[in-house]
This record gives C-alpha cells, structure tokens and sequence, in this order.
C-alpha cells in the first residue's frame, strides 16, 4: 500500500514533528511534508496552541508549487474550527493531489472526518503510514482524547537493588550527570509535573526544568493532604503551583494562595486526596503527559491505582541495601498473580547508568503480545 518513498517522507514529517517536542501542549505534535515530482516542495510543524498547524505552514512554504503534491502528515488533518480554522480546507483549497497520514485523530471532534472530507473532494487519502511512531509521538493527547486522563510516566533513580534513598533520606546523587541531564529532557515534554509532600518537605526541589532550551515550562503540581508543606518552599516559587489537599484548612490555603499557588480539595473520603479525581482534572485543563517523581508513598498510591502508564527507571551502578528506602510502598503481596507486570521498550545507557524505560500492563497483560 505504501513505497519506499512514502516510508521516507512519512519518516521526515516525523523528525519535524519532534520539533514541537516541548511547545505544543495541549495540541499534539505534529509534522508535514509536501512532495511533488519527488521533490520535497514544502514542509512544517506545529509549534504552538494558537499558531499555524504543520499543515498551513507547509502550504505557505511550498506556495503554488503544492498544487497537485502528496501531503504526508502526521495526524490526520484538523476538520473543525478551534483557534485556527480546519487543516483540511486549506489542503483542499491548495489543490493537494492525495493525503497520506500516520495516524487518525483520537479527538472526537475529528475522528476520521478529516480524511472523510478529503476522500469527498476527490482527494485520494490513506492513513496508519508509520502509525506506531506517530503514536509514541503523542501518547499524552491520545490518553487524553481517549480515556479523559494523561499519560502518567513516573521517572524514579535507584541503585541496582532498587533503593532511591540512604535511611536518613540521602540520595543526592546516586546518578551521574548524564542520567540527570535526560530526566530533564523528559520533565520539558511533559505538561506537569507531580510530586509529593513528603519529596519537597525532605528535598525542597525547585522542580523545574534545566538545561533544556526551552520557555514553556509545566505546571508544577503537589500531593499534599494536609497542607504540610511550607509556604516558603522553593517549588511555590514565582507562584503558578498547584497544591492538591484533602482539607479545608483556611489558614494554611491562605498562606499557599499568598504565595500564588492554587489550592485544589479533591478529598476522596479517608482524609488523603483522590489521586483519579486529580488525574481527570488535569486531563479537563489540557494536560496531556504528566511526570511524576516521588516518594515511595505517592508513587504507591499512582501504581496501586492503576495511574502510571509508563515507567522511567535511572539505575545506577551500586548498592545500597535492605534498610534504605524502596520505591514503591504497595500492599504485601501473598501470592506472584498480584504482582505489578511490565513491558520493558528500551534499555539505554547513560554514562555508567542504565536507563529503562517500562509500560505498565493490565491485570493478567502478557508482555509478549504488548
């Protein structure tokens, strides 16, 4: 169904699209590239909510040399009106000779009419060309359209013995810089980031990203249900922080709020907070991934929940044994059919540390057919 060729321009759409790896939230990212006589005649990606998509602004670098061209695009192309006007008129109005896409657009909004409105203007259309990637590209957005939450991808570093922390709490730095470097390339793609009252009472991070170029930066966001963290903590700094609680202390919200932090109550009844009820909440205001580094109590919680996704492991090359602190707090197991399973996609390493990186599998998910 697809050549060679069209494998190789879907592929450079791709890398285009990438190039909105940290700006384009809550819209996906998204790539185009426009051939004609085998001949790249223009190409684009979105950059940001409200400006161009990939589309428009390949059209406008092709000019007329788009009339008759082959679009390949890696979301099927927009047909509604949102902040700019629908994808799909401008390909036609171009006079675009075939459409190929990656991958169908999980927004209802959209679903298939895109290409159904190319096909009814006599435009040959196809779609799932290197689907896989494009997915992976926007697995936040598609959660997100699908089911009403965010990917929730929980990033961890542990000695090989998987122990994040020394008993009295020390654990800086049990990975070396180039660990830290990726963690903060994997914190600027998402759209929040979650931690827990415990992390910033024992580590006061400024949870931020660095060393990465870019001036989006997420939304910082705090488990913390009984409003124990100070107001001078340093991720309340330059306000915009979202503190999660379970109690309507007015007090201690006033003394959060001064600070320019917004104070959400999601109790869920036994005095901790609703870890879904966040979730869906962040889904409603656009976030599409969220970054969760933790505590072994929080990160318990999101896994016993059902509300990680996907796992980032940092593994350094040391032990630290039996009494320093674990990763996970979970319910002790009696039998291996309640164990947490895995799919691992990619082992890497980073200086003299491993990385992995792991899917969470349903109850009873077989890894061989993830």
């Amino acid at each position: 169904m697809f050549s060679a060729a069209d494998h190789g321009y879907m592929a450079r759409a791709l890398r285009l699209a990438e190039r909105g790896l940290y700006t384009t939230s809550p819209n996906p990212r998204v790539g185009c590239v426009l051939v004609r006589d085998g001949r790249i005649v223009g190409e684009g990606w979105h950059a940001r909510a409200g400006e161009a998509h990939a589309e428009v602004n390949a059209l406008r670098a092709a000019g007329d040399a788009a009339r008759g061209a082959t679009a390949y695009v890696t979301l099927e192309p927009c047909a509604h009106h949102g902040r700019t006007p629908p994808c799909v008129d401008a390909l036609i109005a171009a006079g675009i000779g075939r459409v190929v896409a990656a991958l169908e657009d999980p927004n209802p909004r959209v679903a298939g009419r895109g290409l159904a409105q190319l096909r009814a203007a006599g435009i040959p259309a196809s779609c799932g060309l290197l689907s896989t990637d494009a997915a992976a590209l926007n697995v936040g957005f598609i959660a997100r359209m699908t089911r009403g939450r965010p990917w929730l991808r929980m990033k961890m570093a542990a000695s090989l013995d998987g122990r994040t922390a020394l008993d009295n709490g020390l654990s800086q730095w049990l990975t070396g810089p180039a660990a830290r470097r990726d963690g903060h390339r994997w914190r600027a793609r998402a759209c929040a980031l979650l931690t827990g009252s415990g992390t910033v009472r024992e580590d006061d991070p400024q949870f931020t990203v660095r060393d990465i170029d870019t001036d989006r930066h997420p939304l910082r966001v705090v488990v913390d249900s009984h409003l124990g963290i100070a107001p001078t903590a340093r991720i309340l700094a330059g306000g915009g922080a979202l503190v999660a609680c379970a109690t309507a202390d007015a007090g201690k919200v006033a003394a959060l709020r001064a600070q320019g932090a917004e104070v959400l109550a999601l109790p869920d009844g036994t005095g901790r907070v609703d870890l879904p009820a966040l979730l869906a909440e962040l889904g409603r205001r656009g976030v599409n991934e969220v970054h969760a580094e933790a505590g072994s109590g929080l990160s318990g919680a999101l896994l016993h929940a059902g509300l990680v996704d996907e796992l980032l492991l940092y593994l350094a090359p040391c032990l630290l044994g039996d009494s320093a602190r674990g990763m996970f707090a979970l319910p002790v197991l009696s039998t291996l059919e309640g164990r947490v399973r895995l799919c691992i996609d990619e082992v890497r390493m980073l200086g003299s540390d491993l990385r992995l990186r792991a899917r969470l599998l349903p109850d009873g998910g077989d890894a061989s057919r993830a």
